[in-house]
């Protein structure tokens, strides 16, 4: 095994898995194997609101089914489940804070979410998009005396951040001018996923992040921020996604989630499926994971997105 190498998998509870999930676990599995790492297992249940225990143990059985193991995680070790964590963040999110790159928003939801649509990229001139960036000591201490409940957010940097994704090329951004400040502590004291995923592969050593090619545009804000924490980002290395009639396939999807898949295919018949849909493989024939480590290469995998009925 590697002594450098670190994958993980990083799901989120929210639901059964479904088959665009398990294109990224594979994909992110062979990845590190080939590389003869570690895999990590992180569950990430941060929102309590979203957030079964049941479709958590659910994930950990199909990706046990499916041929994907890993070497330490959840649910072995509670400690990497994120829901445990939040005296983790709140370190980092008092380090960040010290240094003066956090503020409260008292914004509305709904403004918050207009703010989010600016500035567009390319755009000369830009504004952090929330007018409590710019709240006097006075002015935030009244907002607080009300009983106003503020989120905080992180202060995007003005500078190019590139990073080398392994699968699309070169990628560069300004996070202040394409997005803006962004939110790392809801109001209600949940840490949200941009401060928690960062302080996560940060902390437990990881050093290749797959996963599908919407999360894409947070790399460089995270390798950003890891990298102001002192930490080292990890190499990225994102894929595309499995689409249905309205994009990019869902949850609620049931015909596709685990659960009927788990009652109609064998395992090998599911990695089979998933090799031929993304280009590892040439014939849409049952095959197990550990047969497709050897040959696994990202030239051969599509950078299309892949519509599935």
């Amino acid at each position: 095994m590697s002594e450098n190498t670190v994958g993980r998998f990083a799901p989120s509870p929210s639901g059964y898995m479904h088959l665009g999930n398990l294109l990224a676990m594979l994909l992110a599995w062979l990845d590190c194997r080939k590389l003869g790492g570690e895999m990590v297992f992180r569950m990430e249940d941060l929102d309590p609101a979203r957030s079964k225990p049941a479709f958590a143990e659910a994930m950990a059985a199909d990706l046990r089914w499916l041929g994907l193991d890993w070497d330490r995680g959840w649910p072995e070790d509670a400690a990497y489940a994120q829901s445990g964590r939040t005296a983790v963040y709140e370190a980092a999110f008092h380090e960040l804070d010290a240094r003066g790159l956090v503020y409260p928003c008292f914004c509305t939801r709904s403004e918050r979410l207009a703010a989010a649509s600016a500035p567009h990229p390319g755009e000369k001139e830009f504004d952090s998009g929330c007018r409590c960036a710019r709240l006097s000591g006075a002015e935030r201490d009244a907002l607080l005396r009300s009983g106003r409940k503020p989120a905080w957010k992180l202060r995007s940097p003005d500078a190019a951040i590139t990073v080398l994704d392994g699968h699309y090329g070169e990628l560069t951004q300004n996070p202040a001018r394409e997005g803006g400040d962004f939110i790392i502590r809801r109001a209600d004291g949940v840490y949200a996923y941009q401060l928690a995923v960062s302080v996560d592969d940060m902390r437990m050593g990881v050093t290749r992040v797959v996963r599908g090619r919407d999360l894409l545009s947070s790399a460089p804000r995270q390798k950003w921020l890891i990298e102001t924490l002192g930490g080292t980002a990890p190499d990225y290395c994102h894929c595309p996604l499995l689409t249905g009639g309205q994009g990019k396939l869902s949850k609620r999807l049931g015909s596709l989630s685990t659960q009927v898949l788990r009652k109609e295919k064998r395992p090998e018949e599911v990695v089979g499926q998933l090799a031929f849909l993304c280009g590892l493989t040439d014939r849409c024939e049952p095959v197990a994971a550990r047969e497709l480590i050897a040959g696994f290469d990202w030239e051969k995998v599509r950078k299309e997105d892949i519509p599935i009925e």
